[in-house]
């Protein structure tokens, strides 16, 4: 591996990271025919904004502040919205990727290629370089809420610990958890005041408690909290809510056991059911990264990552109990919400593959051939892809009027109908039901014509199958009408 990496030398490991994500990101743009539902909604509102001006953002989208950027940059630069979306997400993720490897150049030099590899070919977040998502601008504010940090270290100053604050507010303005860094810094310092850094403890509390001051007299001013995220996110974090949802997990499951012994043991089974699934679900989104902690010398990385990355391993502490408080209110946890929690891993995983190709070489070259093949997998889609969707938003499009009551299946029909991302209040079920189909002029739904609870509901409902289109899989789209 000496000799790949000594090939690389006349580009640094954090040119490299920001150009191949760009590449990575323009690879899997390219291959996309469908946008997501993420990117619909979201496009739909910019749209919205431009028509009707700002204020119909908040009746749509509580948390917009990714919304207004789209916004801003189509004024300034006349840019399509998707187009503008796109290039924001691109280069919010190769900033992430050169962030993390400078972070990981600076205090493990002999790691920083590692981590090139790591943070381009890791699954767990690059597999989202297709989609337009929130995600990318608040993992690249808090990676470089992180980065400087570890800079104030070094060089002190009010300037630095406000650049840090500065870039979790914006973090924040795209997910609210990002605040959880703030905790996390916090208690970076207070494990480091023996050194006699009480100077630097005032610097990093000084700022976030005139901001608290103001927050709070502006609340008082203005009658408290209106944003139902932030309401969300405070009852989440309020003891009684915490315990009374745990509770109610935990008789839930406690009334399934058939021992009834062992409903005393319910709440430690939840518990620790939630976070072996966590950690589960976190093992799975590495991909090849997980294989070399199957050498047990590569577990001095743990070491490793709590003495020289101790800011990110104290992130991911408080990050695993933000994913916790969700998992426990929620009752899901889905691979893209526990994707930070991979990218603040992503120098463990540098140092464990360093450590696991110093003493296996070929196993080593293997690991690399195998996170090439998955950084490709990542972002080429070989699959089929969702035309059906376009296809049946362009018939709604040209053969139904825009006032017409029409049930989606998925919004992003709509969207390519030219109507914006609808997004659906009712299941299909209830729309199709005695009770709501009278309500709806057409349905447009994912299903096989020929199955039997659609042909029964077709001769009960005096309706037609009027078209239908499938991808190359077969997924299909029909369209339903008098």
């Amino acid at each position: 591996m000496h000799e790949l990496f000594s090939r690389l030398k006349g580009l640094s490991p954090v040119r490299l990271a920001f150009f191949g994500s760009l590449l990575l990101s323009l690879v899997a743009v390219l291959g996309t025919s469908v946008i997501d539902r993420d990117a619909a909604l979201y496009l739909t509102i910019a749209q919205r904004i431009i028509e009707q001006g700002p204020q119909v953002a908040f009746q749509i989208f509580d948390w917009p502040w990714f919304i207004f950027l789209l916004v801003g940059t189509h004024s300034l630069l006349h840019l399509p919205l998707l187009l503008s979306a796109t290039l924001w997400c691109a280069l919010f993720m190769a900033g992430t990727c050169a962030l993390m490897v400078d972070i990981v150049r600076q205090r493990v030099p002999a790691a920083s290629y590692w981590a090139c590899l790591v943070v381009l070919a890791m699954p767990a977040f690059n597999q989202f370089r297709y989609d337009i998502l929130r995600e990318f601008g608040f993992w690249f504010f808090c990676v470089l809420a992180l980065w400087q940090a570890m800079r104030w270290q070094a060089k002190g100053g009010w300037l630095q610990a406000l650049l840090i604050h500065l870039a979790i507010a914006a973090a924040a303005l795209f997910r609210l958890e990002a605040l959880m860094l703030l905790p996390a810094l916090l208690a970076w310092q207070l494990l480091g005041v023996r050194d006699g850094h009480w100077g630097r403890i005032l610097q990093f509390v000084a700022l976030p408690a005139l901001g608290v001051v103001l927050a709070a007299a502006w609340l008082f001013s203005h009658g408290g909290v209106h944003s139902g995220r932030v309401g969300v996110y405070l009852n989440m974090l309020d003891p009684h809510q915490v315990l009374g949802a745990f509770n109610t997990l935990s008789e839930q499951f406690g009334n399934s056991l058939v021992n009834k012994y062992s409903r005393d043991e319910a709440g430690r089974i939840v518990f620790f059911g939630l976070l072996a699934s966590l950690f589960i679900k976190f093992v799975m989104v590495s991909g090849p990264f997980a294989a070399p902690f199957l050498y047990r010398r590569s577990w001095a990385a743990v070491r490793v990552y709590g003495r020289e990355f101790r800011p990110l391993a104290l992130a991911a502490l408080c990050y695993v109990i933000v994913l916790m408080l969700f998992y426990l209110r929620e009752q899901f946890l889905n691979s893209r919400y526990v994707s930070f929690l991979n990218l603040l891993a992503v120098p463990l995983a540098a140092v464990a593959l360093m450590v696991f190709a110093e003493r296996f070489p070929r196993l080593g070259k293997a690991v690399v051939v195998l996170a090439l093949l998955v950084m490709t997998d990542n972002v080429l889609t070989l699959g089929a892809q969702k035309t059906h969707y376009v296809q049946a938003g362009h018939w709604l499009a040209e053969h139904v009027e825009a006032a017409t009551p029409v049930y989606y299946d998925d919004g992003r029909i709509a969207y390519y109908a030219g109507r914006g991302y609808v997004v659906p209040t009712i299941t299909r079920e209830d729309a199709m039901s005695p009770a709501h189909v009278g309500e709806y002029r057409y349905f447009l739904v994912e299903a096989r014509g020929d199955e039997p609870w659609l042909q029964a509901w077709l001769a009960r409902e005096h309706k037609q199958v009027l078209e239908h289109y499938a991808n190359r899989k077969g997924a299909t789209v029909l369209v339903i009408g008098d």
